[in-house]
């Protein structure tokens, strides 16, 4: 504030300068006169304002919101009860193999696809608990999405099951053929399993392998691994 003031002073000093001197000086006081209104301006501009940098506030939280997706994929885990130990999915959902299907490839769609929704990969398929990590891979279906498979079988929820722990579909035949959990090993698990506590895998596996206990990525790829037979 008091740089303005001293401008505006300076300023008129000069105006009244150019006002007392001869006419053979007109063009020096004219000139003076000019840089007087100039240092006016200068400082009004100097001293009347904020800055005019940016805020970076909202740009940041918008990379921040922007780089804030979720990163993981598609779980494969197991769970136990009735003395067996079968596949679920990362949430306890149960999945299911269909004796129809044969080799990669799923026989399942339209109507059945309803009742019976392919499990499908989100990013990386990762294995849990008792399941084998090399053991999964995807199909790519005809609509173009990408299906987990396990030992070759492609993979499918029921959707009579309410949520997590519901085996509600174990052993039925709709649409032509058994549809049973599934064993760590990649066999159809017959045992009578109505629900289950999730993430409650005992480690074994129902005529199955030993797998490691901690997630282990398996890269999800457009073709499933074909090596595994059905039971």
């Amino acid at each position: 504030m008091s740089e303005l003031m001293a401008a505006r002073n300076l300023a008129k000093r000069l105006q009244a300068a150019v006002a007392e001197v001869s006419p053979g000086d007109r063009i020096g006081a004219a000139v003076v006169a000019t840089v007087g209104t100039a240092l006016l301006v200068t400082a009004c501009a100097s001293g009347s304002g904020t800055s005019s940098a940016p805020s970076t506030g909202a740009s940041a939280t918008g990379a921040s919101t922007a780089g804030s997706g979720s990163s993981s994929g598609t779980m494969i885990t197991t769970a136990s009860a009735s003395g067996a130990t079968f596949l679920t999915d990362g949430s306890g959902r149960a999945v299911y193999l269909w004796m129809k299907d044969t080799g990669d490839a799923s026989q399942c769609s339209g109507a059945c696809a309803g009742a019976w929704p392919p499990v499908t990969a989100s990013g990386t398929v990762q294995a849990g608990g008792s399941a084998v990590a090399s053991d999964l891979g995807t199909i790519t279906r005809s609509d173009g999405t990408k299906q987990v498979t396990y030992e070759g079988h492609p993979l499918y929820y029921f959707a009579g099951d309410s949520g997590a722990g519901m085996a509600s579909g174990q052993g039925s035949d709709g649409f032509g053929a058994k549809w049973w959990l599934v064993s760590p090993a990649g066999a159809d698990v017959t045992a009578s399993v109505t629900s289950f506590t999730p993430g409650s895998s005992s480690g074994g596996s129902s005529g199955g392998s030993s797998a490691p206990s901690s997630p282990s990525p398996s890269p999800s790829t457009s073709t499933s691994k074909a090596s595994g037979g059905w039971s």
